[in-house]
């Protein structure tokens, strides 16, 4: 089962995944894999930290009530 969770102002943590190119071609993943979120790092789609200090995001699921 694939589990992704958003870090506050930081990348997107995958687990479980098969990661596709835009032409179907598999990329390397490890186990648990950091995604960017905010479109800064140099190795897309991989997160490498450049968001720090410069990417703010605090995602909350709504209450459905």
């Amino acid at each position: 089962m694939a589990d992704v969770k958003i870090l506050d102002n930081g990348p997107l943590i995958a687990t479980g995944i098969t990661l596709l190119d835009s032409e179907g071609n598999k990329i390397e993943t490890k186990e648990q894999t950091y995604l960017c979120r905010c479109g800064l790092s140099s190795n897309k789609p991989f997160c490498n930290g450049a968001h720090k200090g410069k990417f703010e995001s605090a995602v909350r699921a709504q209450d459905k009530n």
